[in-house]
């Protein structure tokens, strides 16, 4: 089981904490990104992108990426098995994204998927 995160997603993490961490509204300390699975939305599932200064060492896996720390915890890690985290910035589409091949459906809106 892997998850990606593109270099384009790394830099702008890296950039959002940076920032963050500059105007003091984030601690510090160190900043992991932390990406679960939680339950809404109109399919039953959300993908979720926090940052988050700590880690549940009995719970969380940590993995890095272009130096940026990613935290999932071991029960959303069973929905992301290969999903891929990217981060666009054009006109039509600008944020993070989440592509989880393990999403049998989406709902219209595109923001919850069922397994």
């Amino acid at each position: 089981m892997s998850i990606v995160l593109t270099e384009k997603a790394a830099g702008k993490v890296k950039e959002i904490i940076q920032d963050g961490q500059s105007s003091g509204t984030l601690p510090q300390e160190r900043m992991y990104l932390r990406l679960r699975v939680v339950g809404g939305g109109c399919s039953g599932f959300q993908h979720k992108l926090d940052l988050d200064p700590e880690i549940k060492e009995a719970q969380d896996e940590v993995f890095e990426y272009y130096g940026v720390p990613v935290v999932v915890d071991k029960k959303s890690l069973l929905y992301l098995a290969d999903a891929h985290v990217d981060y666009h910035d054009e006109l039509h589409r600008s944020g993070f994204s989440i592509t989880n091949p393990n999403a049998k459906s989406t709902c219209g809106c595109g923001s919850s998927f069922s397994m």
